[in-house]
């Protein structure tokens, strides 16, 4: 994989703001620790040459000068670290581990620091001190310090550790950004490869799941399951596209022949009058098929939520009961209602009464009992939904006809979609399916169940869905 590409992909980008983030906070820190570590030991050297003076300038004050000789002398032949250095005004050595006067200019506060000549068994090295220097009276002179050698070897150990680990730092978060992007872009490269093909026109290509969870997993899951919609709509709409095809032809071939053959033949004005009847009976059923087909698309798209307000439930399950009892009648069905008054949802008035409507038409339809002693009344019944009391409402439709298979109730729902049973039965197949659509669009479901015997075709719906 090109290094270039790498580097411009936002996984390495963010890896190198974060790492900088991360050098900037280490840099802080270890800085931190090492002016600590090094003021420690500066004040331990400095309280250490300052005890040492505060003892000398006891046994000076009790003895004078002779015994501070005495103790420069009992102390400098096990010094330590320490350096003691005394001399006379004319500049000659008294005592002390010392051979000369340091050449260095001590500060305001009295303080130096300097390189002196140390005896060792394999010869002289020369070493770091720090010291604090004084005039005593009659011009002799006091120098009293302590060898910082080791704190300075000290001091430089630390100071190549932090520069070393800093290195570390960088280059390591370097190369995990380098890692983390070419892995990201590995899968990013997969999720590209799938959505070309996809493009392409391979609906069924599907982006990869590495499994791990991370929110590329999230994100693949969520757009593959957009692609399943899709992918089902694009389905729905060739299959819908077919039966319009299919189901159009016959009606449309019939308008053509009867006009055709009215035509042909010498015919009364009476005979022109039935044709044009007739004729015009099967334009209504193709306008009523394309009106359904454009409901339901304007359901599905949600065209028409703008245009939703406080419907009285009640007042529309009664009038539609009301405008199918007729029809209802001449097949010897009655129809029940068992629905509270002043039951109100927020929602499209002109589809819950096209869906009431459709639901009755069905039941009137195909709910006909098939043995004589069976009910023969058609129940329309609302009430709360007791999963969401307050908040939920139940519609139910039921009948005693011969119902619909369980393995068929979801099938039903498509549009174009009969049965067998059913095929003798003037109707487009879109009822039903109009029916769930306008459930969906009110926020809520439909479920066909067995009424024993019969259908029951129940909608359950939110009293409001803002």
């Amino acid at each position: 994989m090109p290094l270039i590409k790498l580097l411009k992909t936002s996984t390495f980008r963010l890896a190198v703001i974060y790492l900088a983030l991360f050098a900037a906070s280490a840099i802080a820190l270890l800085a931190y620790v090492y002016w600590n570590t090094a003021g420690f030991l500066a004040r331990q050297t400095d309280e250490a040459v300052e005890a040492e003076i505060a003892g000398l300038a006891e046994q000076y004050r009790q003895g004078g000068l002779p015994l501070l000789v005495h103790t420069v002398i009992q102390r400098s032949r096990d010094p330590g670290q320490s350096l003691y250095l005394v001399l006379d005004p004319a500049g000659r050595v008294l005592a002390g581990t010392l051979d000369a006067r340091p050449q260095v200019e001590a500060g305001p506060d009295g303080w130096f620091d300097f390189s002196y000549n140390r005896k060792t068994l394999d010869g002289t090295e020369v070493k770091v001190a720090r010291a604090r220097a004084f005039y005593l009276q009659e011009g002799f002179y006091l120098l009293v310090g302590r060898d910082v050698q080791e704190r300075r070897e000290i001091e430089n150990l630390i100071t190549n550790s932090l520069i070393w680990a800093i290195g570390m730092t960088i280059a390591l978060g370097l190369v995990g950004g380098l890692f983390m992007s070419r892995n990201m872009l590995a899968r990013v490269d997969e999720i590209n490869r799938s959505s070309r093909d996809i493009m392409d026109g391979d609906l069924s290509q599907r982006l990869p799941i590495a499994g791990t969870g991370d929110e590329l997993d999230q994100l693949g899951l969520n757009l593959n399951a957009m692609l399943d919609q899709i992918e089902a709509l694009m389905t729905g709409m060739r299959q819908v596209t077919d039966n319009v095809a299919h189901d159009l032809r016959s009606p449309l071939n019939r308008l053509r022949n009867r006009v055709e053959v009215t035509l042909m033949q010498e015919a009364s004005p009476e005979d022109y009058k039935q044709a044009l009847e007739k004729t015009i009976v099967e334009a209504d059923n193709l306008l009523g098929t394309f009106n359904a087909l454009l409901m339901i698309a304007r359901a599905e798209a949600g065209a028409l939520r703008d245009s939703m307000t406080w419907v009285d439930l009640s007042a529309t399950l009664h009038d539609a009961a009301e405008l199918y009892e007729p029809v209802a009648e001449e097949k010897d069905l009655a129809i029940r209602i068992d629905v509270p008054e002043d039951m109100k949802i927020w929602g499209n008035r002109e589809l819950l009464s096209q869906a009431v409507a459709n639901l009755l038409d069905n039941a009137i339809k195909h709910g006909l009992p098939q043995e004589t002693g069976d009910d023969r009344v058609i129940t329309v019944s609302a009430g709360t939904d007791l999963a969401r009391p307050g908040r939920g409402i139940v519609l139910s439709v039921a009948d005693h006809g011969p119902g619909i298979p369980a393995a068929e109730r979801q099938h039903v729902l498509e549009r174009f979609v009969r049965l067998e049973a059913s095929r003798n039965t003037p109707g487009s197949g879109l009822g039903l399916s109009l029916v769930a659509a306008v459930a969906r669009l009110h926020g809520g479901s439909i479920e066909l169940d067995d009424n024993r015997p019969g259908l029951r075709v129940t909608l359950h719906l939110p009293v409001s869905g803002r």
